[in-house]
């Protein structure tokens, strides 16, 4: 891609200097003069190529700077080598605001400090890549909170907020970012350092600019409360407080970087209601919000039915709340002194509302829920419900509230009229409307009413200009809060006059007259169709390995269901999710879910990650991910890393040498069935030899294990031969038939957990029957991407395991990650065998099956564990995968006292056990696992349903775990033998 240098005529700058040389100079000389990371890396670069938008622009170097002075050296740099510098937080903007062809700097990996929190002045001090989550916090303990809060604040930094001026649900009652901004310190593209407040006088020039063209910003800007698109310049009229720093806010980069910032906070309400009102359409809702706005609602969200149809299938109904009558929703929130006061004005709303149907939501779980609903909107939306990909680029655009019905019903007829299609949703009390939307970038542009081959990017102008002249014909703005960038800055002649552009143009000028901050944004803007990230990405089919029947087979197109929204780098902690443990660990981009999709993505598009599945980049970039499928359920956009890695090894090794884990690790139910056919002398001796350090460790590194582990202990016996042995019969003949799969885990390393379950299962009335012979899932083939393998092992599954789906038989198995193999990854690998559909249907967890299976006879109810405490550790691929809540239940009404945990053990199956791979293992265990193992009491159960879980707990902490079927097990037998 070429290097983009601006200059202008008297600058001072060596312009002879061609671009690739201007680079190679400003790299040299950021490694001398930044203490930070200075990264020109082909991987790098990959990562940062894309924000959250639909561009693609290919930075010439990445810098993580450290502190202040690091970036006043990059900015230095940028001004004499006339190299661009792009600003960058959370990588988290939709408009393409945050990549550019020169320096990237990014704030939030080291930059990331609460420098003060005042609770008298009700402000706080932030550095530029402060997490709006963790100042929410941080300012709470105080009562209080920052107002705006857009959907990312997991992930979304203070710096990028500013520089998008964004807002969120709640800028109803508290306004855009701008409007909470007390004062900025930046340093320009002149180099000057100051803080920016009150008063215009930093700026040589910027009063005499003011008083000549005020007729023009009372007129053009700040029209109404979501004008986001432009430069907000109507902050430095007298009339409001000629606010230097709040005009800056919004300048997406291009008119100064930011060092600091104080911002103001506000006092978090004491009780609040969500009241959620049914109305037959979203446009109707839309007619219904001006005459609710008196009541000061916090918040007023439009919700339309077929995102929420879009979450029930991706996470189940019982991720959605009951909701009232109606097609379309509003979300309302409101506050009071208490709880009583909030519901009162929820009703009054209500009452007022003239909606088919409404329900109230105190503050709990069901309002909670509805959030979550509304934050993931942006991945959710993603893709229709036929399943295309629907694409940002219009996706923020405002009017007054008082057009926004009229406004919606003309924007459908828009989209019907190019046979686009997307979920409207948004913040509706402010006019502003979110929306996705299925332009053809992934398919060429072919028209799909018409057929006629265009462009994509061609398709996607036309449309973007005609919505763009709708809006303006509403008075309204191309973006409500997430900035113009490169989406929308080519249409600002469409909303604004050739002297309100010019006077933009003059004002950036005073700030960087050499055009060395984000060129192509606002200002002298790239088109809109140009630098498009999809359609530069060609099919790649996959001839072998997952089907990716959801892709339609097409690995480009399931990379590019990451859309960048970097729900991936939220912290576990706060977020409750699962997703990403190594970027919990390093905090690098390069170890986020985002970062090794860009890497994928850019290996096919294959002008910068070059060799395809072997290029390097892409080993480096897989190497750190735990394949804990966590991706797959907490990524809105359904990112599924641990299947793409899997196919990525594949592909790299198919007919070569393979790394040495492959064979040891990655082919374990090989050996254990091996070891089990020698009786219990091999398991006696290997025990034997892996207790012996001196004798184990080189045993170890010569398997590619990591020393440091330990070795798990070889059962004498496996369950599968004591259960034929005895030819056990646990219930009678009338009782429902359950297959019990022993895995080659438990039936090896665990039989005590399948004897248990089998006892337990017999207890509630299941007539227990284990398969005649074993048959392994092929677990580990799959996360070592030996994925023939494991067809050839899942479809020997099939031949032992179809007979009793058949048959009508549930099976039950123990292991959570080979349970949810037979769930998810057997329809991968065998779909096309009918067999697969039946025995995926069939299988079910323990919980599952002692909580919505029970035989009609049986009276079998959970032991009495009142008094028992448990850290538990879910599966990461139950949660992903199994779902968690049967076994919540199951605890529930055993009495039993949890403390769940959140986020992955770090063992990861072979991961953890890998050498090269131990200290990152570690650490993850350090962000829930270990920290809950060393605050429990002596007599608190670690409950891990995992064989890596209780592994990696006695590997690390010395602490012994047990599975679900021997907690209940065990106790129900006490209480059993007392009575």
């Amino acid at each position: 891609m070429t290097l983009e240098l601006m200059h202008m005529p008297g600058s001072g700058q060596q312009t002879a200097a061609s671009p690739a040389e201007a680079l190679h100079t400003a790299v040299a000389r950021l490694r001398a003069e930044v203490g930070g990371e200075v990264d020109d890396t082909v991987r790098r670069r990959a990562e940062y190529s894309t924000d959250a938008s639909n561009y693609r622009v290919v930075p010439g170097v990445v810098v993580a700077p450290r502190d202040a002075d690091d970036v006043l050296a990059a900015v230095a740099v940028a001004r004499e080598t006339g190299v661009p510098l792009t600003s960058r937080g959370g990588g988290t903007s939709i408009a393409g605001n945050a990549i550019g062809t020169g320096i990237v700097l990014d704030f939030s990996r080291h930059l990331n400090r609460i420098e003060a929190v005042d609770p008298e002045a009700r402000t706080a001090r932030v550095q530029p890549g402060v997490v709006l989550s963790d100042l929410q916090r941080a300012a709470g303990k105080h009562g209080l909170r920052f107002g705006p809060d857009p959907s990312t604040h997991t992930r979304a930094t203070l710096g990028g907020m500013i520089g998008n001026n964004a807002c969120g649900p709640h800028a109803v009652a508290y306004g855009k970012t701008a409007d909470n901004v007390a004062s900025l310190t930046v340093v320009d593209g002149t180099g000057r350092q100051y803080t920016a407040g009150r008063g215009l006088d930093p700026i040589p020039g910027l009063d005499a600019l003011v008083g000549s063209q005020l007729a023009l910003l009372r007129t053009e800007f700040g029209r109404f409360a979501r004008q986001a698109s432009g430069y907000s310049l109507e902050h430095l009229l007298p009339e409001k407080g000629a606010h230097l720093a709040r005009a800056l806010v919004g300048t997406e980069g291009t008119a100064a970087v930011l060092l600091d910032a104080e911002v103001d906070l506000v006092p978090v309400a004491p009780a609040r209601v969500l009241v959620v009102l049914g109305y037959p359409d979203m446009p109707a809702a839309a007619d219904a919000v001006p005459a609710l706005l008196g009541h000061h609602p916090l918040a007023v969200e439009g919700l339309d039915a077929r995102l929420v149809d879009v979450v029930r299938r991706h996470h189940g109904s019982g991720r959605v709340p009951p909701l009232p009558k109606g097609a379309g929703w509003l979300m309302i929130e409101v506050g009071g002194a208490d709880t009583a006061e909030a519901l009162r004005t929820g009703e009054a709303i209500a009452a007022d509302a003239q909606a088919l149907d409404h329900t109230v939501f105190p503050a709990g779980p069901a309002a909670t829920a509805m959030w979550r609903i509304r934050e993931d909107g942006a991945g959710l939306a993603g893709r229709t419900a036929e399943g295309r990909q629907a694409w940002p680029g219009w996706e923020d655009a405002a009017v007054p509230p008082e057009h926004l019905g009229a406004y919606l019903r003309e924007f459908e007829t828009l989209m019907d009229g190019y046979d686009v299609t997307g979920l409207p949703y948004g913040h509706f009390g402010d006019g502003c409307i979110h929306v996705r939307i299925d332009l053809p970038l992934e398919d060429g542009g072919t028209s799909r009413s018409s057929g006629a081959e265009s462009g994509g990017g061609e398709v996607m102008r036309d449309f973007l200009h005609d919505a763009a002249r709708l809006v303006a014909s509403y008075g309204g703005s191309l973006s409500g809060e997430h900035g113009d960038g490169r989406a929308r800055s080519g249409l600002l002649p469409l909303m604004y006059s050739a002297e309100a552009l010019d006077l933009m143009g003059r004002f950036k000028a005073l700030f960087d007259p050499d055009r060395v901050l984000n060129p192509g944004v606002l200002v002298d803007p790239r088109p809109v169709d140009a630098d498009l990230r999809r359609p530069a990405a060609p099919s790649l089919p996959l001839r072998r390995g997952l089907q990716l029947a959801e892709d339609s087979g097409d690995f480009a197109k399931a990379v590019h269901r990451c859309t960048g929204v970097g729900k991936c780098r939220a912290d576990n902690s706060a977020s409750g999710g699962f997703m990403c443990p190594s970027y919990q660990a390093t905090h690098d981009e390069k170890d986020s879910t985002r970062g090794r999709a860009r890497v994928l993505q850019e290996m096919v598009n294959g002008t910068l990650v070059e060799g395809g599945w072997r290029a390097p980049e892409v080993q480096e970039s897989l190497d750190l991910c735990l394949s804990c499928k966590a991706c797959a359920s907490d990524c809105p956009a359904g990112v599924d890393m641990a299947a793409y890695k899997s196919q990525a090894l594949h592909e790299r090794y198919r007919g070569r040498l393979r790394p040495r884990t492959h064979y040891t690790l990655g082919r374990l139910p090989a050996w254990l069935r091996l070891l089990g056919r020698t009786g219990r002398l091999g398991p006696a001796l290997a025990n034997a030899l892996t207790r012996v350090r001196p004798l184990a460790r080189p045993l170890l590194r010569l398997a590619g294990i990591d020393p440091r582990r330990g070795v798990p202990r070889f059962a004498s016996e496996t369950f599968s031969r004591g259960w034929r042995r005895e030819q056990r019969v646990v219930a009678g003949a009338d009782a429902p038939r359950v297959v019990l799969w022993a895995d080659s885990f438990s039936d090896v390393l665990s039989p005590s957990v399948p004897q248990a379950a089998a006892r337990l299962l017999g207890d509630a009335g299941f007539d227990v029957t284990v398969p005649e012979r074993s048959a392994c899932c092929g677990l580990t083939w799959i996360s070592t991407g030996q994925l023939d393998g494991a067809r050839a092992r899942l479809t020997d599954l099939l031949d032992v395991l179809a007979p009793h789906a058949e048959a009508g038989h549930l099976i039950v198995g123990l292991e959570p990650s080979c349970t949810a193999v037979l769930r998810s990854d057997l329809l991968e690998l065998c779909g096309d065998d009918p067999r697969a559909r039946q025995v995926a249907d069939a299988t079910r967890t323990l919980a599952e099956l002692l909580t919505d299976h029970l035989p009609q006879h049986s009276t079998w109810t959970p032991p009495d564990l009142n008094g028992v405490t448990a850290v538990v550790q879910p599966h990461c691929h139950q949660h992903a995968v199994l779902g968690f809540d049967a076994d919540r239940r199951l605890l529930a009404a055993a009495g039993v006292t949890v403390r769940e945990l959140a986020g992955c053990c770090g063992l990861a199956g072979n991961f953890g056990m890998e050498q090269g791979h131990y200290d990152v293992s570690v650490a993850v265990a350090e962000n829930s696992l270990l920290p809950a193992l060393r605050e429990a009491g002596a007599e608190t159960v670690l409950l891990a349903d995992g064989f890596s879980c209780r592994t990696q707990a006695a590997d690390l902490a010395g602490a012994r775990g047990v599975h679900l079927a021997e907690l209940l097990h065990r106790k129900g037998a006490g209480a059993a033998e007392e009575r």
